[in-house]
């Protein structure tokens, strides 16, 4: 069983950081790739970083390359998602995900096939 429980989000100004982080209570994380997605008001939700159960392949939405920054931490079951140069469009509630094939079926950017979700943490980030 995967739970998902994500942190770290908050308030932060153009241009700050701001790291969230997914924790998982179950016995299999190392068995799954995980996901970052993110859902502002009225929109759909969106694919933002990706990573191998691994941890040696990494997948990032091009409007985040070069800022963004996902990793995991397999012995404490946590990916984390560092945020640098925050622009106010980066405003949304921010999902981490668990997949069982999707680097597998290169489907990494799919929500669809993103098995497990956490409730989301939110990220304001003001102009």
């Amino acid at each position: 069983q995967v739970r998902l429980v994500e942190s770290g989000g908050g308030l932060v100004q153009t241009g700050g950081s701001l790291r969230l982080s997914c924790a998982d209570s179950g016995r299999t994380f190392n068995n799954y790739d995980m996901g970052w997605f993110r859902q502002a008001p009225g929109n759909e939700r969106l694919f933002v970083a990706a990573i191998s159960s691994s941890g040696g392949s990494t997948y990032y939405a091009d409007s985040v390359k070069g800022r963004f920054t996902i990793s995991r931490d397999n012995a404490k079951n946590t990916v984390s998602l560092q945020m640098n140069s925050l622009k106010p469009e980066d405003t949304a509630l921010y999902y981490c995900a668990a997949s069982v094939a999707a680097f597998r079926t290169t489907s990494q950017t799919m929500a669809s096939m993103y098995n497990y979700w956490g409730q989301g943490t939110q990220v304001t980030v003001s102009s």
